[in-house]
């Protein structure tokens, strides 16, 4: 992305696509073969004639057939605005560099920030000033008492796992008591990266029916206030915490009778739901001006880069999306196979993805060598999820969005419908009902901006 070797950019890349694909012992092209061959044999013992259909049978998405027809409308839609994203960036290359030059993948992110820093000339650095973190953390919990009613009160008694970590007591709008909330916001040593969130103990109902109420946490990984200066965030890191803490909406909220089937324990494919849409409001100025507010001079965010900042995330959406759903199209290739591969794994994977490539290929770059997503880290089948998800946010904050972001009707429907129930109903039936209709991908582009 920052080098201004191209050689060097070149030579990092081919490394990268090579990975498990050196002809060595480390070669991962027959471990494919076999773990594919070997879910297809588990699927058709199942019954199923392949494994996509196996493993999709208990998700949102019921089969192969709603999964490539997301795909395939999404493909529809943006694969023109991304071959327009990387005609623009070529030509800012041309200009750049004042000779002739193919944009190459190796090219990609390098000329895309520089067109990005030109075009809306907002970065981390001016944002962060405005995101104190104890501001935000005081905005974020205020959404959720706006839309929810819910409060938070620290409580320094309850035990904690580290001296950094806060507790809270989370009760409900009538007093009652919900949750208790954990937040672990700064990094160090033996401290896992990253930012996740956890059920310490998920919500239940005994066998005399009595509620056992959730114990969350929140982690993070922020950068550590000084002497001289608070913890300050970047616009990813708030969308960051805003994320995590839709996850811990869900567990908070659950109103199950099995913690197996409280809170966050849901189809894949719906999981993302609460975290997501809570994103959402980081762009709309109302909620900005909460949480956005410069930590010395107490001005609130200026209008022009909120703007900017909207913009930017747009930036490639088309790009991003194809590049998305050529991974998704390469895992349900992989797993709607109904015999046994022992083809050409290279050869297999450039076809199925074929309909996203917007830029010239590299013939010997492979990516599925390197697929952990799909080959170990359990998304088999599954990888369409990310996109999945994003409709589902985007269309339902649309409901939001036409109705008042802080609408309690709308916040409440979405609580009792989504947020309360855990995997205790079919998600598509959920949705539905919150929704009053299938999910659409208009909101989402209209969110990227791909339409008005």
């Amino acid at each position: 992305r920052y080098s201004d070797k191209r050689d060097l950019r070149e030579k990092m890349y081919r490394e990268y696509m090579s990975v498990g694909n050196k002809g060595d012992e480390f070669d991962n092209k027959d471990i494919i073969k076999k773990i594919v061959n070997i879910r297809l044999e588990i699927a058709q013992l199942m019954g199923f004639k392949n494994y996509a259909e196996y493993a999709l049978e208990h998700t949102m998405a019921k089969n192969s057939a709603n999964v490539y027809k997301l795909l395939n409308q999404l493909l529809e839609a943006y694969k023109p605005i991304a071959i327009n994203e990387y005609n623009a960036v070529e030509g800012f290359a041309l200009g750049t560099e004042k000779e002739n030059i193919t944009v190459m993948p190796w090219d990609w992110s390098y000329y895309s920030e520089k067109l990005r820093d030109i075009r809306f000339k907002v970065n981390d650095e001016m944002t962060r000033p405005y995101f104190e973190l104890s501001n935000v953390k005081k905005g974020v919990f205020g959404l959720a008492t706006q839309l929810y009613g819910i409060t938070f009160k620290e409580n320094k008694k309850i035990p904690v796992y580290h001296p950094e970590v806060d507790a809270y007591e989370v009760y409900d709008a009538d007093g009652k008591f919900l949750a208790i909330l954990y937040t672990d916001f700064f990094p160090r040593d033996g401290k896992q990266s990253g930012a996740w969130m956890n059920n310490i103990k998920a919500q239940y109902k005994d066998k005399d029916g009595k509620d056992s109420r959730p114990q969350i946490v929140i982690v993070m990984n922020f950068t550590r206030p000084t002497d001289t200066k608070p913890s300050l965030l970047s616009f990813d890191e708030v969308n960051t915490l805003l994320h995590e803490f839709g996850h811990s909406l869900h567990g908070m909220l659950a109103q199950g009778t099995y913690s197996s089937l409280s809170g966050t324990s849901v189809y894949r494919d719906f999981v993302e739901l609460p975290s997501q849409i809570m994103e959402n409001w980081l762009t709309e100025k109302e909620f900005l001006d909460q949480i956005a507010v410069h930590y010395q001079t107490g001005e609130k965010i200026p209008q022009e880069m909120i703007q900017s900042l909207v913009n930017a995330s747009n930036f490639n959406a088309g790009y991003l999306c194809c590049r998305q759903l050529s991974f998704g199209l390469l895992d349900m290739a992989w797993h709607t196979l109904e015999q046994p591969f022992d083809g050409d794994v290279a050869a297999f994977e450039k076809k199925a993805w074929a309909p996203t490539v917007i830029m010239p290929e590299v013939p010997e770059a492979l990516m599925g060598t390197s697929f952990g997503h799909i080959f170990s880290g359990g998304y088999a089948a599954g990888y369409y999820g990310y996109k999945w998800a994003e409709v589902l946010d985007a269309d339902a904050f649309s409901v939001f969005k036409s109705k008042g972001i802080f609408n309690k009707e709308v916040a409440k429907s979405f609580r009792d419908n989504i947020l309360s129930k855990g995997g205790t109903e079919d998600p598509a039936v959920l949705y539905k009902r919150f929704r009053g209709q299938e999910p659409t991908i208009a909101a989402l582009l209209i969110r990227n901006g791909i339409k008005k």
